[in-house]
């Protein structure tokens, strides 16, 4: 790889948790449990999450394992399980998911990212 695009990735991976918990802002479980839209939105977001972060692992394997505190092989496997079983998605994991995990890593990211950020400017050219 010539230029690196684990910045790129862990904005991407920001993005679309940021989006995620925009989109369930205000909502009652109940209400996301109705709203096949909203569903779709955050199930969707989850998906970009885990393609990220499956090239970072893949690609940025050292630095994923350098921040094991962030939860790649979870997230990598909720997009599996998405892609793979979508008529098996089961919502109540997604709500926890949007209101739990996400926030957390929401957290975790601008540490993270700093430290990939410090790492891109201390490559030689």
């Amino acid at each position: 790889m010539s230029e690196s695009r684990l910045l790129d990735y862990l904005d991407h991976i920001q993005q679309a948790a940021t989006d995620a918990c925009s989109f369930v802002e205000g909502l009652a479980k109940e209400d996301f449990l109705e709203n096949k839209q909203t569903q779709q939105a955050v199930i969707m977001s989850l998906i970009i999450i885990g393609e990220a972060v499956t090239k970072v692992m893949d690609g940025y394997a050292e630095f994923a394992q350098a921040h094991a505190q962030v939860p790649w092989r979870n997230m990598r496997g909720m997009r599996n399980r998405i892609a793979h079983g979508y008529f098996d998605i089961n919502l109540d994991v997604v709500w926890d998911t949007v209101q739990a995990a996400l926030p957390e890593l929401l957290k975790q990211l601008p540490a993270v990212r700093q430290d990939a950020d410090n790492e891109a400017k201390d490559k030689p050219c």
